[in-house]
């Protein structure tokens, strides 16, 4: 069983990176990652976000945390494959004050309903900080297999000091439940990003911190939210005397104790200064377990490789069979409800209604609803069958009891068989009565038509002294059903292909076609009228006074055209970028967020990655010192462009 935590900074922020990018669902992710249990941080939804190919996935059941304020913040997800384990409960926050689906605080809870280790009163009180406010981020996420307790956390971020006294108390309410359950005799199991790292091997600009902060190792090591984690590991690395209450660790770096000497296994890196290249970054995502298992893991690691957000997933892998409670057990058998497995072998299928109520699939929006893959999967024979059998009344016309329905027959050109003549008619009457036609009157006139004028045309001034307008051909009643059934008389086709009644199509200055549709009334027996024919003359327009130019005049006017749009052209253009000095290639432009006096201010810098060591280099690979601001180089460009050589 492999157990996989990321921080994927936005809930659909992997789709963006291969290989993600080729499916774009969760199910193929989580079979990319090799996962069992998946642990998400940052989603950055809230609940009214969550949709179907989020929760109403086929084989997994999945749990989320979600700030309940806040829009586009923390946020925690767990999902679970149905074959291999299955939960016996959640919830949500450290602390338990949160409402459960009953209405109940999960802390209130009965015995046997609640996962247990909250802290007491005087522990709370301790923490200095809302316990409400604490849990209403979607910071924690607690689901409990007969196995253990996993604990899906994301750690608040250094915020510069603004938020200190909340993010040391999140991580003391952390220490303080992980501890309590750890009494209460269950196992633990936290993984996450925890925002903080153990030293100064774990963090590449640590060494710089120090000198810039001007502190000692023991100093690093000590700070507040450093010194409560490292008390929290078994080996964790504590100057001076331990806390009160925190005498020695709980839990074990899985990921570190496979790899003890490994420098540069960092799981983060900063996005603005493009630091993941260079493996620029720190260890802040973490799988840890509690003392009692520490056989249980195979192996544990990092996957650098892997892109889709600033972190990289963090996994630990379980060996199939485990010591657990003196005996040997598979760990299938630990992993999923009493009586699900017995060694290894499944005894019942698992169900939604095994599932705990926190599950996001027993949530009232999503509850008693399928994905669209189930719907489609097993379709029942039943509703097969009446669909095959069951006939449209649009398609086929009622007939009299004991009058058999004639049976489909190709059509033949020429003269119907007296057989089909009765059906078709039906058929006909059915057709023409869903679509009714409009009756038209023969015998008034139509309104006449010159054809599509041109906008200039449509402000000018009727010309006195034009010949008669042109007549439209009136449309026979009911023509346009029975075109679509009935061939064109004779007398229609003649009309249509006589010569002297098609209007000639002529182009006017500005471009717009003379509507070749409006053909000249024709009487019964089809005699045209001498002033209904319209010839080039008389429908052909003055020129325009300003199309008559020279030569020389066109070309000086295409001349100035085109000269107005190389103006427009080099006023909307992105800058020319300058070349750095280290290695020769096009600067990039950044801005400057930093408050002071340049807040707002752009410059261009060497667009290289970072390297290893954090700083600006010669003569390397890595970003160069190149650092030009904007208004300078701009400034630079006029006088390069007004200074004539020689």
């Amino acid at each position: 069983m492999r157990l996989t935590t990321w921080n994927v900074n936005g809930i659909r922020n992997p789709f963006s990176y291969p290989p993600w990018n080729t499916e774009r669902t969760f199910p193929a992710m989580f079979d990319g990652l090799g996962s069992d249990i998946v642990v998400m941080q940052e989603l950055k939804i809230q609940r009214k976000d969550l949709r179907d190919d989020m929760v109403l996935l086929d084989g997994w059941d999945c749990f989320f945390s979600l700030p309940k304020h806040k829009k586009g913040y923390s946020g925690v997800g767990i999902y679970t494959r149905s074959s291999t384990c299955a939960p016996i409960r959640a919830e949500e926050g450290l602390l338990g004050v949160l409402p459960s689906p009953s209405g109940v605080s999960f802390c209130e809870l009965a015995e046997g309903a609640s996962i247990g280790g909250y802290p007491t009163a005087l522990q709370t009180a301790e923490l200095g900080v809302d316990p409400a406010l604490l849990d209403a981020e979607g910071r924690c996420l607690v689901v409990e297999f007969p196995a253990f307790v996993l604990l899906g956390v994301y750690s608040p971020a250094n915020s510069n000091g603004l938020r200190d006294d909340f993010r040391y108390g999140f991580i003391c309410a952390l220490d303080c439940r992980i501890r309590n359950l750890i009494k209460n005799g269950k196992n633990v199991v936290l993984v996450g990003d925890l925002n903080v790292s153990r030293d100064e091997m774990d963090t590449a600009s640590a060494v710089e911190d120090m000198r810039k902060a001007g502190i000692s190792h023991e100093e690093y090591i000590s700070t507040p939210n450093r010194r409560i984690f490292n008390q929290l590991l078994l080996d964790g690395e504590v100057a001076g005397e331990h806390d009160e209450g925190r005498e020695r660790g709980v839990l074990w770096d899985t990921t570190r104790a496979f790899h003890p000497e490994r420098k540069g296994m960092y799981t983060h890196w900063e996005q603005k200064i493009n630091a993941r290249p260079g493996n620029f970054g720190s260890r802040i995502d973490f799988v840890l377990v509690c003392e009692s298992m520490l056989g249980w893991v195979k192996d544990a690691n990092i996957q650098e490789g892997l892109h889709g957000s600033d972190h990289c997933p963090v996994y630990a892998d379980f060996k199939d069979e485990v010591e657990f409670d003196g005996k040997r057990c598979k760990l299938i058998d630990l992993m999923n409800p009493p009586n699900t497995f017995s060694d290894g072998v499944r005894l019942k299928d698992w169900k939604l209604q095994d599932s705990p109520a926190f599950s996001a699939k027993r949530m009232p929006e999503f509850d008693r609803r399928r994905s669209i893959k189930s719907m489609f999967a097993a379709p029942s024979l039943k509703k097969a069958q009446s669909s095959a059998t069951t006939v449209p009344t649009s398609a086929a016309p009622v007939l009299p009891s004991g009058e058999a329905v004639p049976s489909p027959s190709p059509v033949k050109s020429g003269t119907d068989t007296p057989g089909a003549t009765p059906l078709k008619r039906k058929a006909s009457a059915i057709a023409t009565q869903s679509k009714p036609i409009k009756k038209q009157n023969t015998s008034a006139d139509f309104p006449k038509s010159k054809g599509q004028q041109s906008l200039k045309g449509f402000f000018q001034k009727a010309t006195p002294g034009a010949g008669p307008p042109e007549k439209t051909m009136p449309q026979s009643p009911g023509s346009s059903e029975d075109a679509a059934v009935d061939p064109p008389s004779r007398n229609q086709s003649k009309v249509v292909s006589s010569n002297d009644s098609v209007k000639i199509t002529s182009m006017n200055l500005n471009g717009a076609p003379e509507s070749p549709d409006h053909l000249p009334n024709t009487s019964t027996n089809h005699e045209s009228h001498p002033d209904d024919v319209l010839t080039p003359a008389s429908t052909m327009e003055a020129p325009d006074e300003d199309l008559n130019v020279s030569p020389s005049q066109f070309s000086a006017k295409l001349e100035a055209v085109e000269q107005n749009q190389k103006s427009w052209n080099s006023l909307f253009a992105r800058p020319v970028a300058p070349l750095c000095e280290g290695h020769n290639e096009p600067c990039k432009s950044m801005l400057t967020k930093k408050k002071g006096s340049n807040q707002g201010r752009s410059f261009w810098m060497c667009a290289r990655p970072l390297g290893p060591s954090g700083n600006k280099e010669r003569g390397t690979q890595w970003r160069c010192p190149t650092f030009i601001w904007c208004s300078d180089w701009q400034g630079r460009k006029v006088e390069e462009q007004v200074v004539e050589p020689g």
